[in-house]
């Protein structure tokens, strides 16, 4: 007779999915190469000069009595310098007239603190006054 020993029952080992991982690309950065020409570079003998074309010159105003030449700004300048101009005059006189009432109340309520405070350091000092004389 030998040893009787049971025999564990284990339970069935859980079904788990395999991870198929991917390891990450790096995006290398890429240039186009800058050709730079030589110092010493010439027109191929074979071939023409083009033929370049000067930019008109801008547009100006002759003052006549000063005989000077006034260069005009472009339109895109004076736009913006009179949107500028509209705008800052526009939020001036907005907040002009929504300040005012504000601050003639302010004003006011100030005016009457210190006349208060005025009052009590001459009620201060008449009494100091009259406890010194008697």
């Amino acid at each position: 007779m030998g040893i009787n020993l049971p025999k564990a029952r284990l339970p069935k080992p859980l079904d788990i999915p395999q991870i198929h991982f991917r390891p990450p690309v790096a995006d290398v950065p890429a240039y186009k190469p800058m050709i730079v020409p030589p110092a010493d570079l010439e027109r191929p003998e074979a071939t023409e000069a083009e033929e370049t074309t000067e930019e008109p010159e801008p547009p100006s105003l002759k003052i006549p009595v000063l005989d000077i030449q006034m260069p005009i700004p472009e339109t895109a300048v004076v736009v913006t310098a009179v949107t500028t101009a509209v705008v800052a005059v526009a939020t001036t006189s907005v907040t002009q007239t929504l300040f005012e009432p504000i601050k003639k109340k302010v004003q006011k309520q100030l005016q009457a603190k210190v006349n208060k405070w005025k009052e009590n350091q001459k009620k201060k000092k008449d009494s100091s006054k009259n406890s010194k004389t008697e």
